[in-house]
Parts: C-alpha cells; structure tokens; sequence
C-alpha cells in the first residue's frame, strides 16, 4: 500500500510522557492496552506542531480514523518510568498517511517500536479523502531540507 506513496526526509517530533499508577498492572508494569494511547498523544502533538490542531481538521470535515496498528514490544515501561515518544512521518500522504513510532525510557532504552496507518476521510460521506492540499501543504513545508 504504502510504496507508492514518496518518500521524504522524516518530520520526527518527540512528546514526553509520565507513565501513570492507572496504566500498570500490581508488577507496575504499563498495560499493553495503553501503549496505543502513548502513540495518539504523540500523534497529535506532531499534528499541532505541523500547524493541524485535530480539531481543527474535524471542524473542517475531515477526519483520521485508524486503519491499522502494529506495535513490537522489546522491554516494558514502568509506573514513575519519563517515556520520550518519538513519531516521525517518512511518506508524504495520499488517502493514508503512516506514522513511525519509537518509545525509550530516561535511560534512552528502547522499550517500544510501534505504526499507525490513519485514513483521512470525509466526515460527511464517511468516504475515504486524498490529504487536504491545506494539509499537504504544512507537511510539505516540515519536510526538512538537505
């Protein structure tokens, strides 16, 4: 699906999260259900980065429903552990848009590497959409250059 799609120069943004009593289990160890919730904070935080607050583009009839996910879990997280969120988008978009995601711990430990494969779609029709040109546009002017 996605190889046809060009690629750019990654947009990486990195969020910081706390890792919560309520998202571990008794070992204290973070449920693996919340992982996916790590992945859309950091999403949307590089989304208003780029100048796109999520609603915003829902104002504007365009929303991004999930497609699919993928997540590879190497160590687990811990409650007290400081998680960077690293989200980085490496293909421009077309009726898909892909993000890459890697979580480390304070210690710079990879513990989670992880896809999201979001579909924009006309709010209205609850048909899939090519990307905004408004959208292509603050993506295009993120790419970093050489």
């Amino acid at each position: 699906m996605s190889k046809n799609y060009k690629e750019i120069n990654p947009i990486i943004t990195s969020s910081s999260i706390e890792v919560r009593y309520a998202e571990t289990d008794q070992m204290g160890v973070v449920h693996h259900s919340v992982y996916p919730i790590y992945f859309e904070q950091a999403r949307v935080d590089w989304l208003r980065l780029m100048g796109m607050h999520y609603q915003k583009m829902e104002d504007n009839g365009v929303m991004l429903p999930l497609s699919r996910l993928t997540i590879d879990y190497k160590k687990p997280a811990k409650f007290g552990d400081i998680l960077n969120v690293e989200v980085s988008l490496k293909k421009l978009p077309g009726a898909t848009i892909i993000f890459d995601y890697e979580i480390k711990n304070q210690d710079d430990e990879l513990l989670t590497l992880g896809q999201t494969i979001l579909v924009f779609v006309n709010m209205t029709t609850k048909r899939p959409i090519r990307c905004p040109d408004n959208i292509m546009t603050l993506i295009e002017d993120a790419v970093p250059k050489d």
